[in-house]
């Protein structure tokens, strides 16, 4: 072994930071030499290492500016005693080889050496235990004072792209996992909210007297988002631990894995998409490939549908054997049609249709909607027919949402695609995108009884139009005030978040992801990647956005219906109206879990609802009625709640038995603007009474729990609205 001492200038200091996504190039990645770092990362992938060893590893945080405790290697037992002597004691024997990734475990880490006796066993014992893998050296470091352990790493997801984790270290990450994540790049407040959001966050903040630097944790943590999105070779990078001290940081050890850099694809579609997409809600003509008047067939539902819901449009059936379907004329193929056609729905078998999206793009179509299963979702051949579609649509510059879908719906011009019958649908003011077909059948079917959609688009296998598409364009619609989205994937997941980012500030977003736990597991190398699994990363992005993430779809079909129907409540204090003490003391209870309280109102309001009250209720929040509630008493209390300044909503709730008496009495309440939800325990039973609440515009819920979460989400939602729209 030969001696090596490799080093770099340590820097400090707090950089400025703006809450602009950074702009970072390879020639301004902080202090970083770029040829040196590459150089470094080649040398590691020409020796087919997928990792670098730690002091090359340092080396590059070194000339990022961030603090470690350095990187000598000692070539010999003597050289490793005057480098100690030189660092001062305790020290730190490290074994560096590139055949030992997993250092401590294998005993490759001797930590807290206090004299030379000490360096020399230490050294001795670790040539002995790896005599039998090439050995560079031996790095010696000075023992970093204790501070707070935290964890910094990054992973790259298949959806995502590049992630950052952070949290604290040791029994933190181990045992509790107490780590969150964001998409790459991040900006300022990014960082911000991942330190906020973290449970050990009151360490940081100040323990007994005790803080960190958080403005340096920060620019770290800003560093190594620049740092990745220069560098596509680091695929992944554990920096554990980090001590955070009062003033400063520093990486006391550091791990990354690297790899080629892939060959860039064909680019998907970038850009706004919304005046394409426009089309496929808001067409003025329609074609139909494969409309039928043999009732049964999907051919039959599709068309029957756009005809009862009185498409506002031209409807041309095409059927080869058919003169008329369902009374209008038909045509043999769609390049017959006289006129324009806006877009056309592909009916026909998978074999038949490649050949009829051909004929759609030789007669001019720009959107083509393909219901049609047995493609991607069938195996290879579908896979390699699903290609030559896309291959055919990208020539010639159309637009195709599916195919394996269920269409779009349009309540506001009577485009219902579905291949589910659907009977009346209300015009409202929820929109939709959904990669499973039975949001726009059999769901919808009982939904529209309580629930009033705008817009309904199901993806299928989104091999064209994604949902992210579809995102975009609810944004801009002036129908839709609410979004839903159930997804099972993400494509372009940059994008989805930037799109997702600008919809949220005007409307909320609220998605329900499938596939929450994976039936398999990846194999990890870094301590980031075991702890990023897709469900963890899922739910860093939509925070990152701005989404609301749903549990399952009675709580994703309850959030809607509230952010649909009334306003955001406009401070944290609710007013609860009961007739029974312990759904009472569920809502205070799940109210206080979720950062809301119980509104106080103001003395000469008190005074007037104990005027109100009967004689043995005391409570003046929850306000009991103990089952003796009436419609007057409640719209009495309610317009109490309404005239306080304490008051930002209302959570009431009914006696089901007699829940049909309070409607009318509801329904002539002016809440100027503050929201009424509801509880009825066992509403299932009662569900007449129940629709005649929700036509009226008043969410119901089973329990007082679900309830008292919606407003709170919805206050909270209505906060950070208010924040991203100040200057």
């Amino acid at each position: 072994m030969s001696s090596r001492a490799v080093g770099g200038e340590r820097t400090s200091g707090v950089e400025s930071m703006v809450d602009e996504k950074p702009k970072v190039t390879e020639q301004d990645c902080g202090r970083m030499p770029v040829a040196e770092c590459r150089a470094i990362f080649e040398q590691a992938i020409r020796e087919n290492r997928t990792y670098l060893m730690e002091h090359e590893c340092k080396e590059i945080l070194e000339n990022m500016g961030i603090a470690t405790t350095g990187f000598l290697v000692a070539g010999s037992e003597d050289e490793a005693v005057e480098m100690s002597n030189k660092l001062g004691y305790p020290v730190v024997l490290k074994i560096v080889s590139p055949d030992v990734v997993h250092k401590t475990d294998s005993g490759g880490v001797k930590l807290n050496l206090a004299g030379e006796d000490a360096v020399r066993q230490a050294y001795r014992a670790m040539v002995d235990t790896f005599k039998y893998q090439h050995i560079i050296g031996i790095a010696v470091q000075k023992m970093a004072a204790p501070g707070v352990e935290a964890i910094v790493g990054v992973t790259r997801d298949p959806s995502f792209g590049p992630v950052l984790m952070f949290g604290l270290g040791g029994i933190f990450v181990e045992v509790l996992k107490d780590v969150t994540f964001r998409v790459l790049p991040v900006t300022a407040q990014d960082i911000d909210e991942m330190i906020r959001e973290i449970k050990g966050y009151p360490l940081l903040k100040g323990y007994r007297g005790k803080a960190v630097d958080i403005d340096a944790l920060k620019t770290l943590l800003l560093k190594i988002s620049d740092f990745i999105m220069a560098f596509p070779e680091v695929r992944e990078l554990d920096l554990n631990p980090v001590f955070l001290y009062p003033s400063g940081n520093v990486a006391v050890d550091a791990r990354m894995f690297v790899s080629t850099v892939p060959e860039k694809t064909s680019a998907a579609r970038t850009g706004s998409a919304i005046e394409e997409i426009r089309k496929l809600f808001y067409p003025d003509s329609i074609a139909v490939i494969g409309a039928t008047s043999a009732e049964g067939k999907l051919g039959y539902n599709v068309f029957r549908n756009l005809l009862f819901h009185k498409f506002s449009g031209k409807l041309y059936p095409i059927n080869p054997k058919s003169d008329e379907v369902q009374g209008v004329k038909a045509y043999r193929n769609i390049t017959e049609v006289p006129g324009p056609v806006d877009l056309a729905i592909v009916l026909v078998p998978a074999a038949a249709a490649i050949a009829a999206i051909e004929d759609c793009c030789r007669k001019g179509v720009k959107i083509i909607v393909v219901e049609t299963a047995g493609f991607a979702e069938t195996g290879e051949d579908g896979k390699a027919a699903q290609e030559r579609i896309r291959e055919i649509i990208r020539a010639h510059g159309c637009r195709l949402l599916g195919p394996n879908c269920s269409g779009v719906i349009n309540t506001h011009v009577g485009n219902v695609q579905s291949i589910g019958l659907v009977d009346e649908l209300g015009k409202g003011n929820i929109g939709m995108t959904a990669q499973a077909g039975v949001y726009a059948a059999g769901i919808l079917t009982g939904l529209r009884h309580v629930m009033d959609f705008g817009i309904v688009a199901t993806i299928g296998n989104k091999m064209d139009i994604s949902e992210t598409d579809i995102l975009e364009y609810l944004g801009s619609d002036d129908h839709i005030d609410v979004v839903a989205m159930y997804m099972e994937d993400v494509k372009s997941g940059r994008r989805f978040i930037d799109v997702a980012s600008e919809v949220t500030k005007k409307k909320p977003v609220i998605a329900l992801k499938g596939g929450r736990t994976a039936a398999g597991t990846k194999v990890v190398s870094s301590h980031t990647a075991s702890l990023a699994g897709n469900d963890e990363i899922n739910s860093a992005a939509f925070r990152q956005s701005g989404i609301i993430r749903a549990r399952d779809n009675e709580h994703m079909f309850g959030l809607l219906k509230a952010f649909a129907r009334q306003p955001l409540p406009r401070g944290d204090g609710i007013l609860v109206i009961t007739y029974t003490g312990s759904l009472g003391v569920a809502s205070t209870d799940t109210l206080y879990l979720n950062g809301m309280r119980l509104a106080e109102l103001e003395p000469e309001l008190k005074e007037r609802l104990r005027e109100i009250m009967p004689d043995y209720v005391t409570s003046m929040n929850p306000v009991d009625y103990s089952f003796s509630m009436d419609p007057e008493q409640l719209r009495k209390t309610i317009e109490l709640g309404i005239a306080s300044e304490d008051v930002g909503g209302l959570l009431v709730v009914l006696q089901g038995e007699i829940l049909g008496s309070f409607v009318d009495t509801l329904k002539q309440i002016d809440y100027k603007g503050k929201p009424i939800l509801s509880c009825v325990a066992c509403k299932e039973f009662m569900m007449e009474d129940v629709i005649r609440m929700e036509k009226a515009g008043f969410p119901i819920y089973s329990t007082a729990e679900m309830a008292a979460e919606i407003l709170a989400t919805m206050y909270k939602y209505g906060q950070k609205k208010d924040r991203q729209a100040q200057p």
